[in-house]
């Protein structure tokens, strides 16, 4: 089944291209701002206008407001998957926020979260012990990062089991498509990815991943 918040569409350039496009970016003393999209300081939210979000095959609807809430995990396909337990569904208010908000409730994550379905439930635990360790960090000011660093500091053992044995038991699914081009549509980051222009123009991709959702 096709799911509209998680398929994405990855464009990498072919080595054949790259010469007449390229502009070198692997020595630059700051992390590329492509692979690392960072919400300008004007950015400003889509605001609330009432009307209910749906997906294909599904008859579960939220508002921009409840998809904006991190303690809430939409289930749009509650036939997928086992039943979210509550560290996962809703969080634990007010600083634990819900594992399926990022991570999706299929657990494929999204453009700017990591995918954790399928993945060993002894290495979810470790990473989150990290986080509050504080052996996990990031170069790049990245709001994910510093939420689960945040919520690691108040989020209980058993939740983190609970939430690393959900995870661990989905099946991981492929949700990329790469296509290799020389042309990409021109994006802008529309918080904290990069999602594709309305306006259809496209420019050289250069020495550049591009990833970004395919259908949101």
């Amino acid at each position: 089944m096709t799911h509209l918040k998680t398929r994405l569409l990855a464009v990498a350039v072919s080595l054949a291209s790259v010469s007449s496009v390229a502009t070198p970016v692997f020595g630059a003393e700051e992390p590329p701002t492509w692979a690392y999209p960072v919400n300008p300081p004007d950015f400003k939210v889509r605001p609330e206008d009432g009307i209910p979000r749906r997906v294909p095959g599904s008859a579960a609807t939220y508002t921009v407001t409840q998809l904006r809430d991190r303690f809430i995990a939409p289930v749009w396909h509650p036939g997928d998957h086992a039943p979210l337990p509550p560290i996962v569904a809703q969080g634990r208010k007010p600083n634990v926020f819900a594992c399926g908000f990022c991570h999706r409730a299929e657990g494929t994550g999204g453009p700017e979260n990591a995918s954790l379905a399928g993945l060993p439930a002894a290495y979810i635990v470790q990473q989150m012990a990290d986080y509050k360790s504080g052996a996990r960090k990031t170069s790049v000011q990245k709001r994910n990062v510093d939420l689960m660093i945040s919520l690691s500091k108040d989020i209980t053992d058993d939740e983190v089991h609970a939430a690393a044995a959900y995870f661990s038991a989905l099946k991981p699914r492929s949700n990329v498509r790469v296509v290799e081009t020389a042309t990409v549509p021109k994006t802008f980051v529309a918080g904290w990815f990069l999602a594709a222009a309305d306006s259809g123009e496209k420019e050289p991709i250069g020495q550049r991943i591009i990833e970004v959702p395919e259908d949101l």
